[in-house]
Parts: C-alpha cells; sequence; structure tokens
C-alpha cells in the first residue's frame, strides 16, 4: 500500500511539473515575449526563457512551436533542430517556458516564399505567395529546452 501510494505522488509530481523537452530551464528569470517583440534586436545572441500560450506546433515533425504572450498577443517562434525536440501536436492551448537563443534570420524575398509555402503546406494552410513583398527579417528562439504545462 505504501508503495503505491508513492507511485501515486510521484506521478501527481510529475504532472504538477509540466512536460520537460530537451535540455532542462537553467535561468532563473523570464523576458516576455511583449519586450522581445518591442526591441529584438537587442536581444540577439542572448540567451532567453519566454513564457506563453502555445498558438502553432509544426504539424510533420514537431520541430517548432509559436507563442503567444497572452496579455499584448505578442509572438514569438521556437524552432529547434529537427528530431532533438519533438514538440506534441495536441499542446496547442498549453502554456510553455522555453529556453534558447535569439536568433535573426534575413531572407530574401524567395526565401521567404518557400519558408512560407513550406510551413502552409505542413500546416495544410493555403498560402498566397504575393502575400510578401519584399526581404523579410525574422527573430525566433533557437530552442534549448522546453517545459509544457
Amino acid at each position: 500500500m505504501k508503495f503505491a501510494l508513492s507511485l501515486l505522488l510521484a506521478a501527481a509530481l510529475c504532472l504538477a511539473a509540466g512536460n520537460p523537452l530537451g535540455k532542462p530551464l537553467t535561468l532563473k528569470t523570464q523576458t516576455s515575449i511583449a519586450d522581445i517583440s518591442a526591441k529584438p534586436a537587442d536581444y540577439v545572441g542572448k540567451t532567453l526563457q519566454v513564457k506563453g500560450k502555445i498558438t502553432e506546433v509544426c504539424q510533420a515533425m514537431g520541430c517548432w512551436m509559436m507563442l503567444v504572450d497572452p496579455a499584448t498577443k505578442a509572438s514569438l517562434k521556437i524552432k529547434v533542430k529537427d528530431g532533438e525536440i519533438v514538440f506534441p501536436k495536441e499542446s496547442v492551448g498549453k502554456i510553455a517556458t522555453a529556453e534558447g537563443t535569439l536568433a535573426k534570420i534575413e531572407m530574401t524575398k524567395e526565401q521567404a516564399i518557400e519558408q512560407a509555402k513550406h510551413e502552409a503546406e505542413e500546416n495544410k494552410k493555403t498560402f498566397n505567395p504575393a502575400s510578401i513583398t519584399g526581404p523579410v527579417t525574422i527573430y525566433q528562439l533557437k530552442g534549448t529546452g522546453a517545459v509544457i504545462e
């Protein structure tokens, strides 16, 4: 009986801690997604911890997720190397805390069209290439670890 109770308690503690993915989170403070969105250049190359609501997950390989700050609606993509971490596809709507390094990615118009087309295909969405009118700069967190609540 004690053993069963211990197992039950351990399972409850694991659930309370969330679903850890990748490397353990190490930072003690979080940077708001809104602050990053307002001045992304200030954070490029820095290791950050962010928290937000998951609004999208890569449906092909689980290699990225989009986090949104519920208060400001600012968003940030968390991207990992394919297969290094797999974000569960059923995570949309949950809260996640993620760590990684902010990267600045500059794409030509053609690269941006190909990237958007690829993501639209993965997520079974329509895409109009005319919606991209020139070069694009994006900022995303190169994720190393995350916890999904």
